[in-house]
C-alpha cells in the first residue's frame, strides 16, 4: 500500500498484533551462557496500531480499502525501558485461553450428516460458520468492556470521557449481532441443519450502517491510546491483560478492531453460502440481494472513513510561513497514502499524498500531541515530475557519511521533482524495502494519471519525465531529459525543527 496502505479501511489486513511475553531467565543460567548479542530493549508504544510493544511496519499507508486493512500505526519513538514489574517476574507463565475452532459437522449429529450430500454438508458448515462467528464477536465485545473499559474507569486509569472516545460506540454494537444470532438460532432445526437464511440477512445488514460512526472513529482513538500508553499506570494495566489468559495474547487494539474486521468479513461468508445453495433452492435469490447489500455498506463507510483520516491529518499540518497554506490541501476529501521516507541525508520525512498535491513533512510534537511541519512548499500532482532511481545512483548526503556508506544505504530510492516559474524542487527520497517503494512510485503515478485525465491530458502522462512500467518494474525514460541530481533542497535538508519523541500513528 502505498504509504501504508489503507485500501478499505474495513480493510481485512494486518491486524499482526499477537505478543509473546519473553521469557524471564535466572541469573544463574545467565552467567552460564554469556551473550554478545545485542538486544533491543522494550520501546514505549506510541503507534495506533501496535499496543504493547510497537511493532515496526511499513512506512506506506494506502487508502483505497481501508475497510479490509487494519488501522495501523508506526511507532518512531525512542525506545525507552520500561520500568520492572515486581507482579510479573517471577510469576508462573498463566495458560492462554484459546478459542476452539467448531465445526457444523462435528456439532451435531453424525448420521444426519451421513443423509446429506457433499454439498449440502458445506452450505450447513458455511451457516454454521457466519452463526459461530456472531457468537464469538458478541463474546469479545462484551469482553472488551468488562476486562478494559470498566476496570479501567473504576480504578481512574482514563477518564470517562478518554474511554468514550477510545471505545467509540461498541456498546452499541453488541445488540445488533445478538439480534442476528437469535434469528439464525430460531430457524435452526432440531437436528442442527437450517434451511434458509437469506430472508433474515436481507432484513438484518442494513443496521449495519451504524458502523460508520465507530469504524470513523478509529484513527483519533488509536491515537489516543498509543499517547495514553505513555503513562505506566495504562501500560501496566495493559500488559497485565496481555499476559492473562482471557486476553489469547492479543492486545487491547485488537479487541477494539474486532467489529471492523468482521464486516468486511460479511460479503465472503455470504458468497460462501451462497456458493453451495442450489439454484433451485429460494434462498438464493435473497442471498445475492444480500450481498448487494452488504457491498454497498462497506462501501459507504469506506468512503466516510477516508474521509474522517484525511480530516484527522489536515488538522495535523502545521505550516511554518503563510505561503506554505494551499487550496489544494484544503479541497482534499481523499489522502491516497503516506508514510516515512527518508531522504539523501538520512532525515526521516513523512510524506503524505492527497489527491492532487504531495506535502513533505516532517513529524513534531506540540502539545503533546503528534503533528507534521510541513517540510518546503507543497507540490501539484500535476506538476510533479517522477523518477525511478537506480541503486546506487544517489550520493548521500555529507562527504565523511558518503565515503563510508555502504550499498544497503543507497539502495530503494526515488526523486519527485517541480518546477514552476521561479520555484523548484528536487526530493531524492527512500523507501525502507524494494516492495515499499515499488508502492510509492505505483501510487503516485496512479494518482498523476488521476489528475491529468480529469483535466482532459492524458496524453501528457509520457512527456512529463520517466516513470515506472507497472507490468514491467523497469524504468522506462520517456521524458526529453533526465532529472537533475539533487538541488538544494536535498543537500539542506537537516532543517531545524523539534522531532524529538516523535511518534508515528499509521503503519501499513
Amino acid at each position: 500500500m502505498v504509504a501504508k496502505d489503507y485500501p478499505f479501511y474495513l480493510t481485512v489486513k494486518r491486524a499482526n498484533c499477537s505478543l509473546e511475553v519473553p521469557p524471564t531467565s535466572s541469573p544463574a543460567k545467565d552467567a552460564e551462557e554469556p551473550s554478545n548479542k545485542r538486544v533491543k530493549p522494550l520501546s514505549r508504544v506510541t503507534s495506533l496500531a501496535n499496543l504493547i510493544p510497537p511493532v515496526k511496519a511499513t512506512p506506506l499507508k494506502r487508502f483505497s480499502q481501508t475497510l479490509q486493512r487494519s488501522i495501523s500505526f508506526r511507532s518512531e519513538s525512542r525506545p525507552d525501558i520500561l520500568a520492572p514489574r515486581p507482579w510479573s517476574r517471577n510469576a508462573a507463565p498463566s495458560s492462554t485461553k484459546r478459542r476452539d475452532s467448531k465445526l457444523w459437522s462435528e456439532t451435531f449429529d453424525v448420521c444426519v450428516n451421513q443423509m446429506l450430500t457433499s454439498k449440502e454438508i458445506k452450505r450447513q458448515e458455511a451457516i454454521f460458520e457466519l452463526s459461530q462467528g456472531e457468537e464469538d464477536l458478541i463474546e469479545d465485545l462484551k469482553l472488551a468492556k468488562k476486562a478494559y473499559h470498566d476496570p479501567m474507569l473504576k480504578l481512574s486509569i482514563m477518564t470517562e470521557q478518554e474511554l468514550n472516545q477510545i471505545f467509540g460506540t461498541l456498546d452499541s454494537l453488541i445488540p445488533l449481532h445478538e439480534e442476528l444470532l437469535s434469528q439464525l438460532r430460531d430457524v435452526r432445526k432440531p437436528d442442527g441443519s437450517t434451511e434458509h437464511v437469506g430472508p433474515i440477512l436481507v432484513g438484518w445488514l442494513p443496521c449495519l450502517s451504524s458502523y460508520d460512526s465507530y469504524c470513523s472513529n478509529q484513527v483519533a482513538a488509536k491515537a489516543l491510546l498509543d499517547h495514553k500508553k505513555q503513562d505506566h499506570r495504562v501500560q501496566d494495566f495493559l500488559q497485565r491483560c496481555l499476559e492473562s489468559p482471557f486476553s489469547r495474547k492479543l492486545d487491547l487494539w485488537n479487541f477494539l478492531d474486532i467489529p471492523r474486521s468482521r464486516l468486511v468479513k460479511y460479503p465472503l461468508l455470504l458468497r460462501e453460502i451462497l456458493r453451495h445453495t442450489p439454484n433451485d433452492n429460494p434462498d438464493q435469490q435473497h442471498l445475492e440481494e444480500a450481498i448487494n447489500i452488504i457491498q454497498g455498506i462497506v462501501a459507504e463507510i469506506n468512503t466516510k472513513t477516508g474521509e474522517s483520516e484525511c480530516r484527522y491529518y489536515k488538522e495535523r499540518l502545521l505550516y511554518l510561513e503563510e505561503g506554505q497554506k494551499d487550496s489544494l490541501i484544503d479541497s482534499s476529501r481523499v489522502l491516497c497514502c503516506h508514510g516515512e521516507l527518508k531522504n539523501n541525508r538520512g532525515v526521516k520525512l513523512h510524506v503524505f499524498l492527497f489527491q492532487e498535491v504531495l506535502v513533505i513533512t516532517r513529524a513534531v510534537t506540540h502539545n503533546e500531541q503528534l503533528c507534521y511541519q510541513l517540510y518546503r512548499q507543497p507540490i501539484p500532482v500535476k506538476d510533479l515530475l517522477l523518477e525511478d532511481l537506480q541503486d546506487g545512483e544517489v550520493r548521500l548526503g555529507g562527504s565523511l557519511r558518503g565515503a563510508f556508506s555502504n550499498n544497503e544505504r543507497i539502495k530503494n530510492f526515488f526523486r519527485v521533482s517541480f518546477k514552476n516559474g521561479s520555484q523548484s524542487q528536487t526530493h531524492s527520497l527512500q523507501a525502507n524495502d524494494t516492495f515499499n517503494k515499488q508502492q510509492w512510485l505505483n501510487c503516485i503515478r496512479q494518482a498523476k494519471e488521476t489528475v491529468l485525465c480529469a483535466a482532459g491530458q492524458a496524453g501528457v502522462l509520457d512527456s512529463e519525465g520517466p516513470f515506472l512500467n507497472p507490468t514491467t518494474r523497469s524504468r522506462e525514460p520517456q521524458g526529453e531529459t533526465k532529472l537533475e541530481q539533487m538541488d538544494q533542497s536535498d543537500s539542506e535538508s537537516d532543517c531545524s525543527m523539534d522531532t524529538s519523541e516523535v511518534y508515528s500513528y499509521f503503519r501499513a
